[in-house]
Order: C-alpha cells, then sequence, then structure tokens
C-alpha cells in the first residue's frame, strides 16, 4: 500500500492553530485596556484630597477649640459646596473619657464617613 502525502494537513492545522492564537490574544489586549480605563477612573472619581483637606482643617478647628461654633460650621459647609460641589457635615461630642469627631462627605460619586475618636483622661 502507498503511503499517503499528509504534509499538506499539517501546513493547514498550523495555520489554524497560529490564527486561533493570535486571535486569542487580541481579544486579551483589547480586555485589558478596558480594565486599565476603568480602573484608572475609579481612582479619579475618589476625591482624597479634597477629604484630607476637610478632615485637616477640621482637625485644626478641634486644636483651636472652635469645632462646635455653629457659625463655622455653616461656612466650611458652604466652602465645600461652592469649591468642589460636595456636601460635608461634621459634629462632635464626648461621652466618658473619649471626644468624637464624625465627618460625611458626599460629592455625588463618592461618598466618606469617618469617626474620629480621642482618649482624653
Amino acid at each position: 500500500m502507498a503511503r499517503l502525502n499528509d504534509e499538506g494537513q499539517w501546513i493547514v492545522m498550523m495555520g489554524f492553530i497560529i490564527s486561533i492564537s493570535i486571535l486569542i490574544l487580541a481579544i486579551a489586549v483589547g480586555e485589558s485596556s478596558l480594565v486599565g480605563k476603568t480602573t484608572s477612573e475609579s481612582v479619579l472619581e475618589f476625591s482624597k484630597c479634597d477629604i484630607q483637606d476637610l478632615r485637616s482643617e477640621i482637625m485644626t478647628l478641634k486644636e483651636r477649640g472652635i469645632l462646635d461654633n455653629p457659625e463655622i460650621k455653616n461656612d466650611l459647609s458652604e466652602i465645600s459646596i461652592q469649591r468642589v460641589s460636595a456636601v460635608t457635615y461634621f459634629s462632635s461630642w464626648k461621652e466618658y473619657n473619649y471626644n468624637y469627631i464624625f465627618l460625611h462627605f458626599n460629592n455625588g460619586v463618592t461618598t466618606y464617613n469617618e469617626v474620629y475618636d480621642e482618649y482624653t483622661p
């Protein structure tokens, strides 16, 4: 019996394998760029610097002892609305030997709440 020449089948099979692997690589590269874009957008939407600025100002007011002044609370809220379009609220209270400060920040995309506690003997 004569032997069949199967070299052409190997060439066609290798062509299919190479084309399928190029297709898979193209899909992977396309998906990775989308993941990177959405990740960077979510990092930009989180207003870390605005929250840190607000927290720093509140701690400065606490050190000066004028944190509970209602005029200062209103002024700080109005400045936040005008500057970064964010709704801010903070309050302070004392229980036993602890001083608490509650901070709320909401700019429509990011909502952030924090409770700061400090022990005073």
